[in-house]
């Protein structure tokens, strides 16, 4: 029975330390644009059934309950929160957020494709909307040479006035990515992520239609991270934390009274 309540103890180290890192990753991020926060999830590890409930107890009746021995905790996998940040008005033209559902779409390097929230997005030296990596958004927009202004419309079509010019020039349309599961997508360095078989494939189209967020332009999403909830979680672990470490020095001294005695 020692070593069986030592394990578990371990078991509970072990889920509160990967609850802890991914508290600690969520306050990290705070502050970065678009970041939605992360949670454990955790499953009871195999029972040890030393009497199943409804087995016979004598040749008339049955145990009314089981005798059942649990064998600790593990993380099972962790959950993406994908409620929306509060949107921060930032005045730069190139700065988006996505009001609603949805994501930026951009070319990698090697020809992947991400996906953001992130929509601090900037010109290239050719006049290319790309991300701070220098990253091409899609559909490529191109900004010509003697812009003036440039306006970005709520469904991502993309004007500018170009001086001497009467009139303002459309110059392409920012189309966002929605996903079947978007909780399935694979996070990636730099605010990105990646398709995946759980997401399903991505559907693209015009901003404001089929459930995709309207585009704010001058405007950067923040990170969803609640603080206050985030130290109340983990002062929740650390004590949870420090509860295992002592049933594991009160087993310890079990065994070693156990050891003497015999």
């Amino acid at each position: 029975m020692p070593s069986s309540a030592l394990h578990v103890a371990r078991t509970g180290l072990e889920a509160q330390d990967a609850r802890m890192r991914v508290i600690a990753n969520n306050l990290a991020n705070v502050a970065t644009t678009g970041f939605k926060r992360d949670r454990a999830n955790f499953a009871t590890l195999a029972y040890q059934d030393a009497r199943v409930a409804g087995q016979q107890s004598s040749n008339e009746t049955t145990y009314a309950t089981g005798l059942n021995l649990g064998t600790g905790v593990g993380v099972q996998s962790t959950s993406r929160i994908e409620t929306q940040g509060s949107l921060n008005a930032t005045g730069n033209s190139l700065d988006l957020a996505l009001d609603g559902d949805g994501y930026f779409q951009v070319q990698l390097p090697g020809g992947q494709l991400g996906y953001t929230r992130a929509g601090n997005f900037t010109r290239s030296a050719d006049g290319q909307l790309v991300t701070t990596q220098g990253f091409a958004v899609l559909p490529q927009i191109a900004i010509p040479e003697g812009a003036t202004s440039i306006a970005i419309a709520e469904d991502g079509t993309v004007s500018v006035s170009i001086a001497g010019e009467a009139e303002a020039t459309q110059v392409g349309q920012i189309t966002i990515a929605s996903f079947a599961n978007p909780a399935g997508l694979q996070a990636a360095a730099d605010n990105f992520m990646l398709e995946t078989g759980a997401s399903g494939p991505a559907q693209i189209g015009i901003a404001g239609e089929n459930g995709r967020g309207n585009i704010r332009q001058g405007m950067l999403e923040g990170s969803n991270v609640n603080i206050v909830q985030e130290l109340v979680d983990m002062i929740e672990t650390q004590r949870a934390y420090e509860i295992n470490s002592k049933m594991i020095s009160a087993v310890d001294e079990m065994l070693r009274n156990a050891n003497q005695t015999l």
